[in-house]
């Protein structure tokens, strides 16, 4: 194409916006899933046929999960803290996870390992760090606070302290 050339230009005609405002269809999501719910029902019962009350009750079923809300866009949420008040835990057991404790217990021993000095005298069967901190950790000495997070973003800081042990 040269310079010299013009470009055609296509307007849209005014009919095509009724084109947009078409609604938009249902749920195939939706449908497929109260489709497999039916035939699971209806197979479930084996060579016999639904009774007429049975089918009333799938009919009652699946007209209620039709009529569910169906959540397309999530809140913005703003997380918050939860406190904890008089030593109580609200989010999650009264005790470490184990995960907890192998994160805990990880990243003491690598502070260890890279110089740090111990909060306890060294016990005399620890040959590795991982050693102490396990130690460290069981003394409750490490000065350290857990996180624990709501899926909404809410969470809880939960000083070591406050555990059961």
């Amino acid at each position: 194409m040269s310079d010299t050339e013009e470009i055609e230009v296509l307007e849209v005609a005014p009919e095509s916006e009724e084109l947009l405002d078409v609604e938009p269809e249902e749920n195939a999501g939706l449908n497929k899933a109260i489709d497999t719910y039916r035939k699971l029902i209806e197979k479930n019962d084996g060579i016999e046929p639904l009774t007429e009350k049975e089918q009333e009750n799938l009919e009652k079923r699946i007209k209620e999960i039709e009529e569910r809300e169906v959540v397309e866009r999530i809140e913005e949420h703003e997380p918050i803290e939860i406190p904890c008040e008089k030593g109580k835990i609200t989010i999650g057991p009264p005790t470490l996870t184990r995960f907890e404790k192998a994160r805990i217990m990880g990243a003491r021993a690598l502070q260890l390992s890279l110089g740090a000095p111990p909060f306890i005298p060294i016990p005399k069967n620890a040959r590795i760090s991982l050693d102490i901190s396990m130690e460290e950790l069981e003394q409750r000495v490490i000065p350290i606070t857990i996180r624990r997070v709501l899926p909404n973003g809410d969470y809880q800081n939960i000083p070591i302290d406050y555990f059961d042990r």
